[in-house]
């Protein structure tokens, strides 16, 4: 006899009552055992014809079901991780409740459900599948710098530019600063001062902007002061196939990120208020946001976690300074060498220009940052303190062969 095919409890003790059949009758005549029979008696004797109806076969406890207090601050999570505007996904509250002291915590799935449940889910249609991806990853931390400007919006309806230098390997940000517009003077500033606390990279990613470099613009196809830059370093210049974004797709992907944590945010009334929100997203990204492709780690650990790669050239030694400046309108800049300010005169005609001063050793090579264009150059000694322009070994005072011993006049 099929499921089906089984009679009905209260037939069954209906027509006991009525004929008077034994327990070992009724077992026969309806094809059930008769330990089934006592059973629907004691239950009807207990509760009566209702106590019949089929009951639910669920287990009255659960020992891994999951508390309340552990679903309340999944919730609270969820909510406190939208606000902020960052990742709120099942994987990453399941980090945060690792974070707090929760071992073991809830698996992803019951994370998800519980979401589901408390409807938090938007369903989404089939995405493509990440098996048909094309990943690549540098193998070290600092091995390639992918870098990139954006576009945001302050107060009274002001676009200014955000500029983001991401490390390939790791997705560490290695700085992340607003300026009011995309010059390559602001390139180097922010490149010079994340390498002056992070080291330099063995390369760079970009795109083609201006900022970057020269190789699209036709009217000017000298090379600019951040392509010399990587030059007199050692570091490698990489740009990316025109209008084909994916190439540098890090950094594209972390500025999605950064907009959507900006719009959680009061609208920034200036350039350092924005900065000051910058550095608040940069340091939960960096330090307390498990990243989904770095397996669940942060991007600050990843970073830490391997040797630095480093330039190629013998210039990344503890003998070379880079320092970027303006030569003042009097043609002059400073230089502090070994301890003392040096202060090198290098032409009226160049003043108020954006410089670059390369120290390698004792000499010092002096380049505009818009062209790159070496403007002046010094061998410096521990006696000298002032260089004028005879001292100037790029162009030297009228009359003076530039082969000519430049210390006489």
């Amino acid at each position: 006899m099929t499921k089906a095919d089984k009679p009905a409890p209260k037939i069954i003790i209906e027509t006991m009552e009525i004929t008077g059949m034994s327990q070992v009758e009724a077992a026969e005549h309806f094809g059930v055992t008769t330990r089934w029979i006592r059973t629907l008696q004691r239950r009807h004797r207990e509760g009566g014809y209702e106590a019949l109806e089929p009951r639910s076969k669920r287990p009255h406890t659960n020992p891994r079901a999951i508390q309340q207090p552990i679903t309340d601050r999944i919730l609270e999570l969820r909510e406190e991780l939208t606000n902020r505007g960052t990742d709120a996904g099942a994987n990453t509250i399941r980090w945060h409740l690792q974070q707090e002291g929760i071992d073991p915590p809830p698996a992803a799935s019951t994370i998800h459900r519980v979401l589901a449940d408390n409807g938090h889910v938007t369903p989404q249609p089939q995405k493509r599948p990440r098996s048909s991806w094309i990943r690549f990853q540098a193998d070290q931390p600092n091995e390639t710098w992918q870098m990139d400007y954006s576009d945001w919006t302050i107060a009274a309806h002001k676009r200014v530019v955000i500029l983001t230098i991401l490390d390939d390997h790791s997705r560490f940000i290695i700085s992340c600063r607003a300026y009011p517009y995309a010059t390559v003077g602001n390139v180097i500033e922010s490149f010079t001062t994340a390498a002056e606390a992070h080291g330099w990279p063995q390369s760079t990613l970009t795109d083609n902007g201006r900022a970057f470099t020269t190789r699209s613009d036709r009217k000017n196809p000298s090379r600019n002061g951040f392509e010399q830059l990587l030059i007199d370093i050692g570091i490698t210049k990489k740009n990316g196939k025109p209008y084909h974004p994916q190439t540098q797709g890090k950094v594209e992907r972390f500025h999605q990120t950064l907009k959507i944590a900006l719009a959680h945010k009061p609208p920034a009334t200036s350039i350092d208020e924005l900065n000051s929100q910058l550095d608040d997203i940069i340091d939960y990204y960096n330090h307390k946001r498990p990243h989904r492709a770095l397996d669940r780690i942060t991007p600050a650990e990843a970073y830490n976690a391997l040797p630095k790669a480093t330039p190629n050239p013998a210039h990344n030694s503890h003998d070379f300074r880079l320092r970027t400046d303006k030569v003042g309108t009097n043609g002059k800049t400073t230089l502090r060498w070994r301890g003392k300010l040096r202060r090198l005169y290098i032409g009226r005609r160049w003043g108020g220009e954006a410089i670059t001063m390369i120290c390698v050793d004792n000499h010092v090579d002096i380049k505009l940052i818009t062209t790159g264009a070496q403007i002046a150059a010094y061998t410096l000694t521990d006696e000298k303190i002032y260089y004028n322009q005879k001292d100037n070994e790029i162009t030297p005072p009228r009359g003076t062969s530039k082969t000519k011993n430049l210390e006489t006049p």
